[in-house]
């Protein structure tokens, strides 16, 4: 059995009386502030250390083992996935750090100085994001890089590496 909840106030249709409405303050800062809370993950602190021991930014990479080409590329790879997807999320950052800060009001009142104060602050992540969209460059031009440099030994690997032919049935020949 459904019971219905009626607020203190209320009338019979809902709508309240104007005494309960005239009681009520409201308060609207001129800026939001974002509370986070961080998660913890299979008993792991909130300090950035997953349940392994190691680092979130380690646990983003392979170890830097660069025993064969395929783990030299491996981790290259890795490594550019990593910075593309950490330089999207940086450069998000920035975008509503600079809306969150151009809220702030001037303490001179000098127009639009809320917002030039916010830019300024903005382009320092702005160009992290930079900076991380450039590393994932470089690690992909460092497994280029590699393979120009060692493109012999990889053949030779390669070539030896290869089963031989299978002498082919030709049919037609009866």
């Amino acid at each position: 059995m459904a019971t219905a909840y009626a607020a203190p106030g209320a009338g019979a249709n809902g709508s309240q009386s104007k005494s309960a409405m005239n009681n009520k303050t409201m308060f609207a800062p001129g800026f939001t502030i974002n509370v986070n809370a961080n998660k913890t993950n299979n008993g792991a602190a909130a300090n950035g250390f997953g349940g392994d021991g190691r680092g979130s930014a380690e646990a983003l990479l392979p170890d830097p083992d660069f025993s064969s080409p395929a783990r030299v590329r491996e981790y290259c790879n890795s490594l550019r996935a990593a910075a593309v997807s950490l330089s999207i999320q940086v450069a998000m950052g920035a975008e509503i750090m600079k809306g969150v800060l151009a809220a702030v009001p001037d303490p001179e009142g000098r127009p639009f100085g809320s917002r030039t104060r916010a830019a300024k602050v903005a382009r320092k992540m702005s160009r992290s994001a930079d900076a991380l969209r450039d590393a994932a460059k470089n690690a992909a031009a460092c497994y280029s890089a590699f393979q120009q440099e060692y493109e012999e030994e990889i053949n030779r690997v390669r070539h030896r590496a290869r089963r031989p032919q299978q002498p082919a049935i030709n049919w037609a020949e009866q």
